[in-house]
């Protein structure tokens, strides 16, 4: 759909004392070296995109957009034309349902919802109900690597699940060095990581799938501009990777826009 404490210390080289001074200094610069790198964006290409779409879920296959979309009696998956935002095809879910995150696999498509423990598998070709699933907790952001499922609850954990069974096979809490980064929303898998939506805020976090550290940030503030807005939430919330040609793209909860972007390293 969420500081660092310095410590003084003195020690002794080569039989001599160094002075607090020195350690301190020392200390600073191995802290800012091993800072998480941060990233800014570029705007390659902006696209269309429904204002009305309360986003939860986005993925691109074969040059298509996939889309979920939240809010009770609201809440659909439908596939759109990337260049146009046309919607090709749509399913509704039943109104007391809030739909939440999607992914697309093995000609399938996964759907969350929020705060009703249900799942739903549509085929990817009609977006036809094939089976509903259950799980505990919250649901809020899904993505696959080709093998397995991701899945965001709101915490600072990611479950991993077995994309045949839909059982949960282990987690991984995602953390900055000693600080766990909850309020996890949107996910998609890029390039051996996991990019998470932080809920609320225009940080998109890069993740090891191995043990969750968190490898970069990504800093989106500034794609939408304040004219360009509705309403609260229209916060960012819309990861897609398409792998074949090497595109980024991310769209907010009620954004009239989905913007391709390249990634730009911050000089500190």
């Amino acid at each position: 759909m969420g500081g660092k404490a310095a410590r003084q210390a003195v020690g002794a080289v080569g039989g001599r004392q160094v002075t607090l001074r020195f350690v301190v200094c020392w200390m600073l610069a191995m802290t800012v070296s091993a800072a998480t790198p941060e990233f800014g964006v570029r705007v390659v290409h902006v696209y269309p995109h429904d204002r009305t779409a309360f986003t939860q879920g986005l993925e691109i296959h074969d040059g298509l957009i996939y889309e979920g979309t939240g809010l009770e009696g609201h809440s659909d998956v439908r596939v759109e034309r990337l260049e146009t935002g046309a919607i090709l095809r749509r399913i509704a879910i039943a109104p007391q349902y809030f739909g939440e995150g999607i992914t697309v696999l093995a000609g399938q498509v996964f759907e969350l919802t929020w705060q009703a423990h249900q799942g739903f598998v549509y085929s990817e070709s009609k977006l036809q109900l094939q089976r509903e699933f259950r799980y505990p907790g919250e649901g809020w952001g899904l993505t696959n690597d080709g093998n397995q499922i991701y899945m965001s609850d709101g915490t600072a954990q990611i479950r991993i699940w077995n994309a045949n069974t839909l059982h949960e096979e282990r987690r991984i809490t995602v953390h900055d060095g000693a600080k766990q980064i909850d309020m996890l929303n949107e996910l998609e898998c890029v390039r051996g990581e996991i990019l998470a939506n932080v809920w609320q805020t225009d940080r998109i976090a890069r993740i090891s799938p191995q043990d969750g550290r968190v490898l970069g940030w990504i800093d989106a503030t500034g794609l939408l501009m304040p004219e360009e807005r509705a309403q609260n939430p229209d916060v960012l919330n819309g990861i897609a990777y398409d792998a074949k040609r090497d595109r980024l793209f991310v769209t907010g909860k009620l954004w009239p826009k989905l913007f391709e972007i390249k990634l730009i390293p911050k000089h500190r």
